[in-house]
């Protein structure tokens, strides 16, 4: 089989990269650019370039291009470091979402915005007390009494990234409580300047404050920001994890650190010969389930696979990384430029595999929807 890319494929792939390289060099830190690194202008930078939106249907504003022109793009820009979050969580998940879900009214109203690159987005899934378990949410939206249809919202999420610069969020709340926990379920769409919400950055072991805790308190949600079947939201957000689980970003976030650790490993070392060996073999094994999930080829929810194999992957990434610069990572300098890098990504490195589903529920998912093995 060829695995090569075509000679169009390299050249926008390269193009990607140095668009990606100029934008990363902006950035105090390279890595997990997708996450955290908010630019708003490099937002605007793709939508001139029409890297949002690639896939989607032309007739929707969308480019219409093959899902692996997207892929090359993406791969090439996360794997610099680019800095995607105002735009990357809304190309990646919510526009797809709108258009296999969302009303004719409600693509016109939200998939501008996306494509622009003016509109973020954050998406209130995890609660304190449900992490990976979506059946287990218990953020409500009632209707109110007045007829008008209107939702009011109370809860909490928690681990919602982006959301103290988000415009939007694409909300995961209880309608039916008397159904059962995978039913009664609907999602919203919510103005995140709407009076009655409170927005709590949490600060990680790396300082950063990506993620956020999220307050709702007699929030009023129109009528019309109901997307798809009302208490069917389960079915919709499974779709939706696909897009979440199955991309390059839970491979590559930390790719550009390893290229740059890399030389100064020492290869004299058949140890070290063999960890490189391994990185680059999951590498490459990662970024195949990765393509069998962009060209639509992979079994039903075998996206759980690939986060898990990719996400692993990553945290070799960072413990190899550590382990090469020794003492200098560990130390990180501030002045160091590289081992604060390194020291950063190893604090990192266990968000990995809890962000987006854990690996724990992901092997779960795994033994009973993709392999069908039997329960104990």
């Amino acid at each position: 089989m060829d695995f090569a890319l075509s000679p169009d494929l390299v050249a926008l792939a390269a193009e990607a990269r140095a668009v990606g390289s100029a934008g990363a060099d902006r950035r105090d830190i390279r890595e997990d650019g997708w996450l955290m690194g908010h630019d708003p202008g490099f937002a605007l930078e793709l939508a001139e370039r029409r890297w949002l939106g690639m896939t989607w249907p032309t007739e929707a504003g969308g480019g219409g291009r093959p899902a692996m022109e997207r892929f090359v793009v993406f791969e090439a820009l996360i794997g610099e470091g680019a800095p995607l979050a105002a735009c990357y969580f809304a190309d990646r998940q919510i526009g797809p979402t709108l258009l296999q879900f969302g009303t004719p009214a409600q693509q016109e109203r939200w998939l501008p915005g996306i494509l622009a690159g003016t509109d973020v987005w954050s998406i209130g899934m995890s609660e304190p007390d449900a992490g990976s378990d979506v059946a287990s949410l218990r953020t409500r939206a009632v209707r109110k009494a007045d007829g008008s249809g209107t939702w009011v919202v109370d809860g909490a999420k928690i681990w919602t990234s982006g959301a103290a610069h988000a415009d939007w969020c694409y909300l995961i709340v209880r309608t039916d409580p008397t159904a059962k926990p995978h039913a009664g379920l609907s999602e919203l769409v919510v103005d995140l300047r709407s009076p009655g919400i409170e927005i709590r950055p949490i600060i990680d072991a790396t300082g950063d404050g990506h993620f956020c805790e999220v307050r709702f308190d007699g929030v009023e949600v129109p009528a019309a920001n109901l997307v798809g079947e009302e208490n069917g939201s389960f079915r919709q957000v499974m779709r939706q994890m696909e897009h979440e689980r199955g991309g390059i970003d839970r491979l590559v976030s930390n790719h550009r650190l390893y290229r740059d650790v890399l030389p100064f490993a020492d290869r004299g070392d058949p140890r070290v010969r063999q960890q490189i060996a391994a990185i680059e073999t999951g590498h490459r094994l990662g970024r195949l389930l990765v393509i069998q999930e962009v060209l639509g080829q992979a079994p039903k929810q075998f996206s759980a696979a690939a986060k898990t194999a990719c996400t692993e992957h990553e945290q070799h990434v960072a413990s190899f990384c550590a382990a090469v610069l020794g003492a200098r990572g560990q130390a990180g300098d501030p002045t160091d430029d590289l081992a604060r890098r390194v020291a950063r990504n190893v604090a990192y490195a266990p968000a990995y595999t809890i962000m987006g589903g854990t690996t724990q529920i992901l092997r779960t998912i795994i033994a009973d929807r993709v392999l069908g093995l039997p329960r104990a």
